[in-house]
């Protein structure tokens, strides 16, 4: 859907472990990761937090209604865009601006800190007509760096809109990653690739996702510099624990992100 305002909203239907629709404001669009031809290399970015879990509160002690005021308690949130965020954080903050922000190495501090920050996302998404409490519909990766700004912990964010901004950005830092997720997708395929999964495509839609793109795994490049796509590999932060996919991570190629890129949209946090 296409507002007034030159934003477009794409709603997807919740899922207990999805909730994310997809927000872009040609506003923001206009900040730009862009590559500027330079040769690009495999990178890793590890979170300072322990890989988050948004399906299993009530194992981990979590009571939302302890968490935000209003909330209800629920073992499952569809808070992934905080979760991601959190892990993108995690990257840019040195131990003592993350414990002057509250945010403890303790996985579930970690997930309570995300989950706080899914509130306030939602608070913060102003194309969306919900917020959480009370109503649990999920949010978008622009509010939830919208919320990151608004504290003060990041200086600006900027957006990655094609595989070269994508890969270079990488070379910086982590990149929050919202995205279509699809039935097929729940059990990664082959050394940690959805996009390996046999008939993902026809799958169908389960609902949207946030992730924490926290990794080039593998790169290449054409004689002009640019990227090429089916051997480029990004590697994920998933919020579903460590007992999900590579310990708690999936990786997927440039060449679907290409396939589905009218639906994604690639965000930067910068401290």
């Amino acid at each position: 859907m296409l507002t007034a305002h030159g934003v477009l909203v794409r709603h997807y239907d919740p899922h207990p472990a999805l909730g994310r629709h997809q927000v872009l404001d040609a506003r923001s669009l206009a900040y730009r990761c862009v590559h500027d031809g330079r040769e690009l290399r495999p990178t890793a970015w590890q979170p300072k937090i322990p890989v988050l879990d948004q399906q299993h509160l009530f194992a981990q002690g979590i009571r939302t209604s302890q968490v935000v005021d209003g909330a209800r308690d629920t073992d499952a949130l569809g808070s992934c865009t905080g979760n991601a965020a959190t892990a993108a954080i995690s990257v840019l903050l040195s131990n003592d601006d993350a414990r002057q922000a509250g945010l403890a190495h303790d996985p579930v501090a970690a997930e309570k800190w995300a989950i706080q920050l899914y509130a306030e996302a939602t608070r913060l998404d102003e194309f969306l007509p919900y917020q959480w409490p009370p109503a649990d519909s999920g949010s978008s990766g622009l509010g939830v760096a919208r919320a990151l700004h608004r504290r003060g912990l990041v200086s600006s964010y900027t957006h990655a809109l094609d595989a070269d901004g994508i890969a270079a950005a990488l070379q910086n830092g982590p990149v929050l990653f919202g995205m279509p997720w699809f039935n097929a997708w729940f059990e990664p395929g082959s050394d940690g690739l959805v996009d390996a999964v046999p008939g993902w495509q026809t799958s169908g839609v389960a609902g949207g996702h946030e992730v924490c793109v926290i990794g080039l795994d593998e790169v290449a490049q054409d004689h002009g510099g640019r990227v090429i796509p089916d051997r480029t590999v990004l590697r994920l932060r998933n919020s579903w624990s460590r007992s999900w996919g590579d310990d708690g991570d999936f990786r997927l190629r440039l060449s679907t992100y290409l396939e589905l890129r009218a639906h994604i949209d690639a965000i930067q946090l910068h401290a």
